[in-house]
């Protein structure tokens, strides 16, 4: 794409802010706005019809909302880099976006500089996120692998009897095999043996290990 400039399609209901981003777009050399579209099915035509590089896409739109035009350009238009741009910055929209294929993600109140660097990096091929959209996807990231450690102790901790699983419960709260014992009307050393054969089962070095694993298995 050396020396052509970056062909790019405005869909925003809202002509007003059409007309606002347009400004804002062809104050650089290198970019030109090829079309308009008010809605997402006028969206999904406009970016086939002009070849569009990039597509700056509004979420709340009439005939078909953003996020479910996404899906019908990557088809329509391949070649065609998506943007989401919104007002609503809520984590979901994020995450929809970028399961169907959008190249980035910012908010309406984005600063004229950086929507152009936005534009840029997707015609470049890489994706563009706004640092609100970055700490979403970093938090779901984050909450990914908590869910997969869940899951992973879950499977580990069936494998006790519903005894040795009450037992692990209260290692997860930190009580001594004394304390343990009387939470559940049992001697010390009757706790012990349980403690024991529970480390061995679920391959934990110590107490401290079981009650990690405790925790992580919601006991």
């Amino acid at each position: 794409m050396a020396g052509q400039p970056i062909r790019v399609v405005i869909a925003d209901d809202e002509p007003l802010i059409r007309a606002g981003i347009r400004m804002i777009l062809i104050s650089d050399p290198e970019i030109e706005v090829v079309g308009e579209a008010a809605d997402g099915r006028a969206a999904v035509e406009a970016a086939r019809a002009h070849a569009a590089d990039v597509v700056l896409l509004d979420i709340q739109m009439p005939v078909l909302d953003g996020l479910s035009a996404l899906p019908e350009l990557r088809r329509a238009a391949p070649a065609a880099r998506v943007i989401v741009l919104t007002t609503f910055g809520e984590r979901e929209n994020v995450l929809r976006a970028l399961e169907h294929g959008g190249a980035g993600f910012l908010l309406k109140d984005t600063a004229p500089a950086e929507l152009i660097r936005a534009v840029r990096a997707a015609a470049a091929g890489d994706a563009y996120l706004s640092p609100a959209a970055t700490r979403h996807v970093v938090e779901r990231l984050a909450t990914g692998r908590e869910a997969a450690r869940s899951e992973q102790a879950r499977m580990r901790v069936a494998a006790l009897s519903d005894k040795e699983r009450d037992v692990l419960a209260v290692l997860g709260e930190g009580l001594s095999n004394a304390d343990a014992g009387r939470r559940l009307h049992m001697s010390e050393a009757t706790v012990k043996t349980y403690v024991s054969r529970i480390l061995a089962k679920l391959d934990c070095e110590n107490r401290v290990q079981a009650a990690l694993l405790a925790r992580d298995a919601g006991l």
